[in-house]
C-alpha cells in the first residue's frame, strides 16, 4: 500500500477520487440509503521517518482508544484497524448531507528492516493516533588502514 501522493498524476483507484464523487449527492450512497454497516471508514495515516524512529499518525476524530487495535503481522507489518461508531438515527430526523466517515478500518504498513517490532508503542491523544517504531542504530562498517609496504 503506497502513501505516497501526487497531485499531477491521475491515478484511477485513487481514494481522492472516489472520496470526490462522494461529495456529489448524485454519487453519494448514503445519502439516499441507509448506512452501510460494512463499509470503511476513510482513515488518513502520515508516516514519517526520523532518525531514531518511524512515526505514524493517524486522525481518528470521534473514536476512543478502546475502539482501536495496532497489531503487528507477520513480522514486520503494521496493522491499524478500528471501527468509527455511527451516529444513531431518531425516527423524525431528516439528513441533508453526510460527509462524515462510519465504519470499520483497516491499513496495513509493512515495516523496513531497521524497525524494532518489539517496542512499538501507541498514543491516543485529542483524536490523534501515533504510533512509534524505534529503529535500530546504524552500525558504521569498521575501518582498518592497511599499510602499503614498499
Amino acid at each position: 500500500m503506497s502513501i505516497v501522493r501526487s497531485n499531477n498524476t491521475f491515478d484511477p483507484f485513487s481514494v481522492d477520487l472516489w472520496n470526490a464523487l462522494q461529495r456529489c449527492p448524485v454519487f453519494n450512497p448514503s445519502a439516499i440509503a441507509p448506512f452501510n454497516e460494512t463499509s470503511f471508514a476513510d482513515t488518513r495515516i502520515d508516516w514519517k521517518e526520523t532518525p531514531e524512529a518511524h512515526v505514524f499518525k493517524a486522525d481518528l476524530p470521534g473514536v476512543r482508544k478502546e475502539e482501536v487495535k495496532v497489531e503487528m503481522e507477520e513480522g514486520n507489518v503494521l496493522k491499524i484497524s478500528g471501527e468509527r461508531s455511527r451516529e444513531k438515527e431518531e425516527k423524525n430526523d431528516r439528513w441533508h448531507c453526510v460527509e462524515r466517515s462510519s465504519g470499520k478500518f483497516l491499513r496495513r504498513f509493512r515495516l523496513p528492516e531497521n524497525a524494532k517490532v518489539e517496542q512499538v508503542k501507541a498514543t491516543m491523544e485529542n483524536g490523534v493516533l501515533t504510533v512509534t517504531v524505534p529503529k535500530e542504530e546504524v552500525k558504521k562498517p569498521q575501518v582498518k588502514a592497511i599499510e602499503i609496504s614498499g
